[in-house]
């Protein structure tokens, strides 16, 4: 791994301790590998972490959770298989409290709302559909979302999940008039110069899986966006 590799991951650390990492993505890095055989962070954190501890062997990293590639955020990598046990329940089990950022078109939409709806995954194009009735081979996906700030031609909006499914926030976004974005998927008229999109994994909420002390943790928005930086200096 290069240093200059090394030093940035260094930096996207935003809590660590024996037993989990938690990583501030960056829009376009890959969780884990896929079928594109593009470097992980999986792969880079425990090479990462097997040069800067000095471990002779291998070194354990399981993966807690996934965000979307062209997403930002908060990510959690286990460290211990205790952890990664306990974790993966806490997820099932919707112990997990996951806020996300999100900029979106400047379209009236309420306040505040809860979403619900019902999302139907097409392998084939990774996509969801949205269905606003029970439908068969859709799952129920719910969120609630505020308007935390108006921007010029944009506005924030602060998103809690209920659900955790495929592609959920975007597409619920979508499907009430208001694409993320960039995200061309899901309806944004545009697509960003780096090809992510304006989801950012601002927090989370969890008890620890191990020590059981109550972690908050916030994910600093994107560098050298001025839409995010508009979004940080307006709140």
């Amino acid at each position: 791994m290069q240093e200059s590799t090394r030093s940035e991951l260094d930096s996207q650390i935003v809590f660590e301790d024996n037993h989990l990492l938690i990583i501030n993505k960056k829009a376009g890095q890959l969780v884990q590998g896929d079928k594109t055989g593009d470097a992980s962070l999986l792969d880079l954190i425990k090479d990462f972490i097997k040069k800067r501890d000095q471990k002779p062997g291998n070194v354990f990293l399981g993966l807690v959770h996934r965000i979307d590639r062209p997403t930002s955020g908060l990510v959690i990598y286990a460290k211990t298989s205790k952890a990664l046990t306990r974790l993966t329940q806490m997820v099932k089990n919707r112990e997990i409290r996951k806020t996300y950022w999100a900029v979106v078109a400047k379209e009236t939409i309420p306040q505040s709302q809860r979403l619900v709806h019902y999302l139907q995954k097409n392998e084939k194009t990774n996509k969801s559909t949205v269905f606003i009735k029970p439908t068969e081979n859709a799952k129920e996906a719910i969120l609630n979302y505020q308007i935390l700030k108006s921007l010029d031609n944009f506005q924030l909006l602060e998103i809690d999940l209920e659900t955790g499914r495929h592609h959920q926030i975007r597409a619920q976004l979508s499907k009430i008039g208001v694409p993320i974005k960039g995200d061309l998927k899901y309806g944004a008229s545009r697509s960003n110069p780096d090809g992510g999109i304006h989801l950012h994994a601002r927090r989370l909420e969890f008890i620890h899986p191990v020590t059981k002390e109550n972690l908050m943790v916030v994910a600093p928005l994107p560098q050298n966006d001025a839409v995010w930086a508009a979004c940080e200096t307006s709140n």
